[in-house]
């Protein structure tokens, strides 16, 4: 038993560098995220805007599963980071094409329409799914 439980800590540290890593970049995801799009997702959630929270939550789920499969995948904790940030570009990437094809993509989700939010979260999840997986090749 003693023997489980010193190999169980011996990988406390590893766990604890990837998953402190993750939520910093999780959070440098918010910020700069939050920052490119012409909406200001976190106001517009605190009150109450529907669209707002699932275009938001959409982006945060798309860059998140690329995350753990970086986690999962990544030879040492630089690779990750670097997968990370790739996960990052590809959400910024996915805002970016989107408002080509919905100029007012913006505005329509500040004005509460659930088609253009679900429209934005269902394109940075797919994003980050098909991300996540070309991470694991």
């Amino acid at each position: 038993m003693a023997a489980q439980i010193a190999d169980y800590l011996a990988g406390l540290p590893a766990f604890l560098a990837f998953f402190v890593v993750a939520a910093v970049l999780t959070i440098l995801f918010v910020l700069i995220y939050t920052r490119v799009t012409r909406h200001n997702e976190l106001t517009l959630i605190k009150q109450n805007v529907t669209a707002a929270a699932i275009a938001f939550s959409g982006s945060l789920i798309g860059f998140a599963l690329p995350l753990a499969s970086a986690i999962d995948n990544s030879a040492d904790l630089l690779d990750m980071i670097l997968w990370g940030i790739v996960a990052l570009v590809v959400q910024l990437v996915v805002y970016v094409v989107v408002r080509l094809f919905m100029p007012r993509i913006s505005e329509r989700i500040e004005n509460g329409e659930l088609s253009a939010g679900i429209w934005l979260g269902a394109t940075s999840l797919t994003a980050g799914i098909l991300n996540a997986a070309s991470m694991t090749t």
